[in-house]
């Protein structure tokens, strides 16, 4: 397979997406680290694309590492205590300083037009201001922290003045005053105040860590709040990590669509999580990402595609879409951002007290996560809700799986009369049964 094929394949994947994120807000925090190497020019150029594509973006800037390095270059001393620098007027001029010649280092790559790059000819407008009010931390456990500040409120419609301007807007992480002094600002919390006042479709945290982790050393995909925050995480090692998984939490809680926790390292992240379906790192999100619920249909399209390649195998036999859509209240489906992923169905003997588990099928890409478990529980429970003892299945393929769930081999006298009176010989499906229990009987 050539490079050319893969990227027209990838390309045409992404056409829903980039559908999808035109005329949406984009915040992105980057690091400072970033500033370090080649990873911010391929960060800017992915910045400019999206913002070609007609996404608006706010990015917000961190200079933790560069202010560090100026700082101990200097006999100015900035203590860090609970995560936070107490800055004094000298460490503040330092800040200033870093923030500035950050602020100038992405505005002239933003600026960048020469024929060989691949910002020829793009005409982009990055601007920024006085967009973040801030409030001093003040005195705490005993400590002043001087011009160290937290965010007081946010601009947000000259925000959206400048990015309905065609703007792509810049914010350092500074904050001033209503007396007119500046502060130095977490940017993690920057970015995250800035994503929940714009009600911003998604905000990225670009840091070091590619996302979550779980005790098997697996990146965990998608999160609801109240679960992220259940991972631990070393906060005193990666310290880091714990204020972008805060952010994100916060923000997902405070109204903003979704939270990416991905790597600046990786050249790739920021693309591949906005134009793929499954994304590259860890997604936070109130709203459930892959859902299970009953078929419409609109689904019906999806469905057909998902069984197409069974059918052409004789492991199913052929559906009309005329026939699903007559029976569209027999069947289930996941959906994973717009996608058919699965689908089953439980196809309706009242008079008997039984019901048949049919149509089971996981898209490939998709068999490893335990979505035939997951809709297989859910035909059983809506199978005891309507008071059937038995649930059965016929099969050519997968007899095995049946057994691994409960089923036991039956035969044609173990059918209602009117399904066993539809057998098909010449297929010789395998007649798996099931027997069904109310919960918590012995």
């Amino acid at each position: 397979m050539t490079s050319g094929f893969r990227f027209a394949e990838w390309f045409r994947g992404s056409a829903p997406y980039i559908d999808k994120h035109r005329h949406r807000t984009l915040v992105v925090l980057i690091e400072g680290g970033v500033f370090d190497g080649d990873h911010l020019d391929t960060l800017v150029q992915d910045f400019a694309l999206l913002h070609t594509l007609g996404v608006r973006v706010v990015v917000v800037f961190g200079v933790r590492e560069r202010v560090a390095r100026a700082l101990a270059k200097s006999t100015i001393e900035a203590p860090l205590i609970d995560q936070r620098m107490v800055v004094s007027a000298e460490a503040m001029e330092v800040i200033e300083s870093e923030s500035n010649r950050a602020r100038l280092a992405l505005e002239s790559r933003f600026s960048v037009g020469l024929p060989n790059s691949p910002m020829h000819g793009l005409d982009i407008h990055a601007v920024s201001g006085n967009l973040v009010m801030a409030r001093p931390l003040g005195v705490r456990n005993g400590v002043d922290y001087l011009q160290a500040g937290e965010v007081r409120s946010v601009r947000a419609d000259a925000i959206q003045q400048l990015l309905d301007s065609g703007m792509l807007v810049l914010m350092p992480p500074l904050g001033h005053s209503s007396t007119g002094e500046v502060f130095d600002l977490e940017a993690t919390d920057i970015a995250r105040s800035v994503a929940v006042a714009l009600k911003a479709d998604k905000l990225v945290l670009l840091g070091d860590a590619e996302g979550l982790i779980d005790a098997s050393g697996e990146l965990l995909r998608q999160l609801a709040p109240p679960e992220a925050q259940q991972i631990a995480i070393d906060r005193v090692g990666n310290p880091e990590l714990a204020r972008h998984l805060d952010a994100a939490c916060a923000a997902a809680r405070g109204g903003v669509g979704r939270a990416h926790l991905l790597s600046w390292r990786d050249s790739n992240a920021l693309l591949g999580e906005l134009f793929t379906r499954d994304g590259v790192g860890t997604m936070i999100t109130q709203d459930s990402y892959e859902q299970l619920r009953l078929a419409e249909r609109g689904d019906v399209g999806g469905m057909l595609e998902l069984m197409k390649p069974l059918e052409e195998k004789g492991v199913l036999i052929h559906r009309s879409r005329e026939r699903l859509e007559s029976q569209i209240e027999d069947y289930r489906v996941i959906v994973r951002d717009g996608m058919t992923i699965a689908c089953a169905a439980l196809h309706r003997f009242d008079e008997a007290k039984m019901g048949e588990l049919a149509s089971l099928v996981v898209h490939p890409d998709y068999r490893n996560g335990e979505r035939g478990e997951l809709l297989l529980g859910e035909i059983e429970r809506e199978a005891r809700l309507r008071g059937y003892h038995t649930l059965f299945a016929l099969t050519t393929h997968t007899s095995h799986w049946f057994l691994e769930h409960g089923f036991a081999p039956g035969t044609l006298n173990d059918l209602p009369k009117e399904r066993g009176d539809g057998y098909n010989h010449a297929r010789n499906s395998k007649i798996l049964v099931k027997r069904l229990q109310e919960k918590g009987a012995a």
